[in-house]
């Protein structure tokens, strides 16, 4: 529900492009923007019955596209939970997925970065969409030179962001999901108060009206906080203090998921170096959510199966067979 337009051009894309007719179920908290597409197919000319787009609840709906026997292939995005309850039904009839889950992503800042290009970068890798994103920036690791600073700035960043009307154009954050996310949201932050780590901005619901949350950082996080375990899915930092290179990579890895990271360094022999040892399906230098659509995606870990985009996307839509024939030989 988090993208709802781009992540259905995702499924739809190689599906139809690999000859495949293709079912959709659109998730019930945003069906209107898939209906909308089903619209615009309908008037781009596609037959009848190449793109089929239902709207229903996981439990009933999707539950039964994943049962159905003339279904062959199934890809989702969502939560790691109920990834794993699909894959496993799937696998009952060896079916073939793509799995976009959960993540908790490493986002590492080396002394020697541009600072106030990596303090905007960081901030827009955690707070972007809310913090509803399944790559999101949320465990920011800043070496001890300049953590201090660092800290400073993205608080300083953090009380500058205006929430508010999606619909204006000023606005930098919206309303989470739902009332159940909000909630989900609030109660980690408490488990990080609770926990020892130290909130220095945001923290509360933001107003009393929707499903708002304040722009929340905490720093002094340590990797055994539940705040730094789990998604939160939400607008809350999470800053990490680290020494040397082989430390952050060890930390930075020590976590169930795997299906993003950054990097921020001048030094490009060391991004490759961290990148080479970091286990995530994609990740980015000096920059962050640089999607292009060449460029595969997909996590490593309890973050899923399979890659979206790029050519990579076909494969899981398409069966190789081999053909052999034997033909009669003759003397020459």
């Amino acid at each position: 529900w988090n993208f709802p337009l781009i992540l259905l051009c995702w499924k739809i894309g190689p599906s139809v492009a690999a000859g495949c007719t293709t079912v959709v179920k659109l998730d019930e908290h945003t069906p209107l923007t898939g209906l909308y597409v089903g619209k615009l197919i309908q008037e781009a000319g596609f037959p009848p019955g190449v793109v089929n787009i239902l709207s229903g609840d996981g439990p009933h709906c999707g539950a039964s596209i994943v049962k159905h026997p003339d279904v062959n292939k199934i890809a989702f995005t969502g939560s790691t939970q109920v990834g794993k309850i699909i894959g496993a039904e799937a696998a009952k009839m060896v079916k073939r997925t793509t799995l976009e889950l959960g993540g908790k992503s490493p986002n590492i800042v080396f002394a020697d970065c541009d600072l106030d290009t990596t303090v905007e970068m960081s901030h827009f890798a955690l707070f972007f969409n809310q913090g509803q994103c399944c790559c999101a920036g949320s465990r920011t690791y800043v070496e001890e030179k300049i953590y201090d600073e660092f800290v400073q700035r993205s608080v300083e960043r953090a009380k500058q962001r205006k929430v508010g009307d999606p619909f204006d154009d000023s606005t930098e954050q919206g309303p989470q999901i739902s009332h159940e996310q909000m909630d989900k949201i609030l109660d980690l932050i408490e488990s990080g108060k609770r926990g020892g780590a130290k909130l220095l901005v945001g923290g509360e619901r933001a107003g009393d009206k929707g499903f708002f949350v304040q722009p929340t950082v905490f720093s002094d996080v340590h990797d055994s906080h539940q705040i730094a375990r789990e998604e939160i899915f939400g607008p809350v930092m999470q800053i990490l203090k680290f020494k040397t290179t082989d430390e952050v990579i060890e930390r930075a890895n020590d976590t169930d998921y795997g299906l993003a990271a950054s990097i921020f360094t001048k030094d490009l022999d060391k991004a490759v170096v961290v990148s080479n040892g970091l286990r995530a399906g994609s990740v980015w230098v000096n920059t962050y959510d640089n999607f292009d659509p060449v460029a595969p995606f997909g996590g490593f870990k309890q973050s899923g199966l399979g890659r979206e985009k790029s050519e990579y996307s076909l494969d899981s839509y398409t069966e190789t067979k081999c053909v052999t024939i034997k033909i009669s030989q003759r003397n020459s």
